[in-house]
């Protein structure tokens, strides 16, 4: 059966699929090149994982002692900070936001420049032209239709229009098996003085009750080891809602908590298995019955807590990697390579939550390789973003080519920023070329150009 859909008349410069954490800054950045711009989403608000799946803080980019990750980056925290939704601790930490807020001002910075949004959209289909994509097509109530475009930017963090176009993707480790998934919530209604009282007579210091954060991991010498045994024992948590705990103060919501967990049952691991997604969402929403009954019960200053908030959408912290014109390893990071055509810095480490259990740190926090030294970074290059197969796509955010452990150390909502500006920059000038440059080519973007346009705009690399 082949399903009728119309062809939208308009046409843009720039079509980006999913306004989530890249997408959202990649629609932006291309809309102030000078380029027409839509950026389509599948749910209601941009953001994506740092606002519908509520993942906050920011976590810290940083080698000797500063970010790494400026330019759009810093504009959003500014914005943040103005609305009172972002803060900055006493140890000058300032990636500590609200989820709400974000999605505030990721929408006005995208409405200023001129960019278009479609929410509640789901991408079908590309239609291609040989390696090039002519248009795509969407759904929404509306039906199907097709939205022309020079070029596209595939940010829906799954890489499914690349998939969809023929592009070659990994998925998972070498055993094919990704990593946890989570359903974050909020606490609210904390008496977070009371709880910071508890937590640093119990070993995890808190300098502030506006900024908490504390932590449980099986076997990592948590403090807090000993409550969840007791909670176990007494039948309010299962043995499984140990592999990971940890809680933050969130700016701007006074007295309430976000959690970065449940973790999601091992065998739900594969975001793009519809029927894996649809039982996480369930899963999830069991452990935070659990967690919030262990909350009240077992930590001091939660016994009035009630729920605040469950993310609507699952955090997924892997799934497709598309194969671009160059693959990131784990030796690049350890080494500390350094490409000519970097588009941002990266100095976060190996971070895998493997659904066997607990948190693994592959390399740790200390070792011999160039990696380990405190004003250290390793290079992300333009063509991690330049998928094999596809003359008009690029691929930023987490679905860019790399393999799966250097994977976890660039997937974080900054890196996510940087490289989502990057595209964004690229697309416009790539749609505004003339023949013979190539209308559409992303690979006859001057890279050296690219870098100095990210530099002007506050770029570090």
């Amino acid at each position: 059966m082949t399903l009728p859909y119309r062809s939208d008349p308009r046409t843009w410069d720039v079509i980006v699929a999913g306004g989530g954490t890249a997408g959202a800054v990649a629609g932006i950045a291309a809309a102030r090149t000078g380029a027409r711009v839509l950026v389509v989403e599948a749910q209601g608000s941009l953001g994506g994982t740092g606002t519908n799946a509520w993942v906050t803080p920011l976590m810290r980019n940083v080698s000797g002692g500063q970010n790494l990750n400026r330019g759009l980056t810093d504009e959003l925290k500014a914005r943040l900070r103005a609305r009172g939704d972002g803060a900055t601790d006493a140890g000058g930490n300032d990636n500590w936001f609200n989820p709400e807020g974000l999605k505030f001002v990721l929408e006005e910075l995208l409405q200023e420049t001129g960019g278009e949004v479609l929410y509640h959209t789901q991408v079908v289909q590309p239609l291609m032209e040989g390696g090039h994509i002519g248009a795509l097509v969407v759904h929404n109530k509306g039906g199907l239709q097709a939205l022309r475009a020079a070029v596209f930017i595939d940010a829906t963090g799954d890489a499914d229009v690349a998939a969809l176009a023929g592009v070659p993707f990994q998925a998972g480790d070498e055993d094919g098996v990704h990593q946890a998934m989570s359903l974050r919530f909020t606490l609210a209604g904390v008496d977070v003085g009371r709880l910071r009282d508890f937590l640093n007579a119990h070993g995890q210091w808190q300098d502030s009750p506006d900024f908490l954060h504390f932590w449980m991991v099986w076997g990592r010498k948590s403090s807090l080891e000993g409550l969840f045994r007791e909670a176990v024992a007494a039948g309010v948590l299962e043995e499984r809602d140990g592999d990971y705990f940890q809680g933050f103060s969130v700016p701007g919501r006074p007295g309430e908590l976000s959690f970065n967990c449940p973790r999601i049952r091992a065998d739900l691991n594969d975001a793009t298995d519809p029927w894996q997604l649809s039982a996480a969402q369930t899963d999830g929403r069991a452990a935070i019955t659990r967690l919030l009954a262990f909350c009240r019960r077992f930590l001091p200053g939660c016994g009035d807590a009630y729920l605040g908030v469950v993310a609507p959408m699952v955090g997924v912290r892997d799934s497709r990697r598309i194969v671009g014109d160059y693959t990131l390893t784990v030796t690049d990071l350890l080494d500390c390579v350094k490409f000519p055509d970097a588009i941002c810095r990266n100095h976060y480490p190996v971070d895998i939550h493997c659904v066997r259990g607990g948190a693994r740190l592959l390399h740790e926090r200390e070792g011999s390789a160039p990696y380990f030294a405190p004003d250290a970074w390793h290079d992300i290059p333009y063509r991690a973003l330049v998928p094999q197969g596809a003359s008009n796509l690029l691929v930023p955010g987490r679905a860019a080519s790399s393999t799966f452990e250097a994977q976890s150390a660039i997937r974080v909502q900054q890196n996510c920023h940087s490289m989502g500006e990057a595209a964004g920059i690229a697309a416009a000038w790539a749609a505004q070329a003339a023949p013979p440059s190539g209308r559409g080519d992303v690979r006859a973007v001057d890279v050296a150009a690219l870098q100095d346009e990210l530099r002007r705009r506050g770029g570090h690399l």
